[in-house]
């Protein structure tokens, strides 16, 4: 099972890759959207930050070499420049709750793909 699920992490990095660019795309389109997506709108907006900016990370981290610095900056840079879109467009606004949700989900995604990478390389 072990040699199974490292596998999947690490000789598929063209499908995270993939998956990343569907995530960013996702989460940008629902970031500035007008159109009112019920199933988004009805979980709790901050969870909807934090789940989001975990998964990001999550797929940047096997699908990109990169340190773990600069993933986690590029990705609060993405979410920073959500919040300053939003300020410009009606009936959004700039929020630093948000940045925090995004920053709690990136902290997490950081701990959790650590131990995961610790598991399943030993």
């Amino acid at each position: 099972m072990n040699k199974f699920i490292s596998n999947l992490l690490y000789r598929y990095k063209i499908f995270y890759q993939i998956c990343f660019v569907i995530a960013i795309l996702a989460v940008e389109y629902l970031a500035l959207t007008s159109r009112h997506i019920p199933l988004i709108e009805n979980i709790w907006d901050k969870a909807n930050h934090f789940i989001a900016f975990f998964v990001l990370y999550a797929l940047f981290d096997l699908g990109f070499y990169a340190k773990i610095y600069t993933k986690f900056l590029a990705l609060l840079a993405f979410g920073i420049q959500i919040e300053l879109v939003q300020a410009f467009l009606p009936k959004r606004y700039f929020s630093t709750l948000d940045v925090l949700a995004d920053t709690v989900g990136l902290v997490l995604g950081v701990i959790a793909m650590k131990i995961i990478h610790k598991v399943y390389r030993a």
